[in-house]
């Protein structure tokens, strides 16, 4: 049995999406240009808050949350125009996350690297 490790899948799917900086993604935001989208866990963000505007996406839901097709997608959320730009805690989760929606077929994705821990630090909003 040949198994793929989790770095390698996170390695693949950072050579196939656009990574952006937390100076970026708030750029985008505060221009509105963007879906900012946190993949965390809700445990995760119960316990160190969530960055204002964003989007609470939880990783396991995302591609049904985002597919028109499916019972679970929440029209009128989010602007399928717009970038969709995912963050997690430190960037591994969004860059696997990323690809997926880019397999889906949205054009617009990126991640933010170093994920919820370096927004914090680069001026975003973190509400408790």
């Amino acid at each position: 049995m040949n198994i793929k490790s989790s770095q390698s899948l996170v390695s693949e799917a950072l050579n196939t999406i656009k990574t952006i900086s937390p100076d970026e993604a708030l750029k985008l935001l505060n221009d509105n240009q963007c879906n900012l989208i946190d993949i965390r866990d809700v445990r995760e963000l119960e316990k160190l808050g969530r960055i204002e505007k964003s989007y609470h996406i939880p990783r396991g839901m995302l591609e049904f949350w985002l597919d028109p097709e499916s019972a679970y997608f929440k029209d009128g959320k989010l602007d399928l125009n717009k970038e969709m730009v995912l963050f997690c805690a430190g960037g591994m989760r969004s860059a696997l996350a990323a690809k997926t929606l880019k397999d889906m077929g949205f054009e617009k994705v990126s991640h933010i690297e170093g994920g919820f821990g370096l927004m914090q630090e680069n001026g975003f909003k973190v509400k408790k």
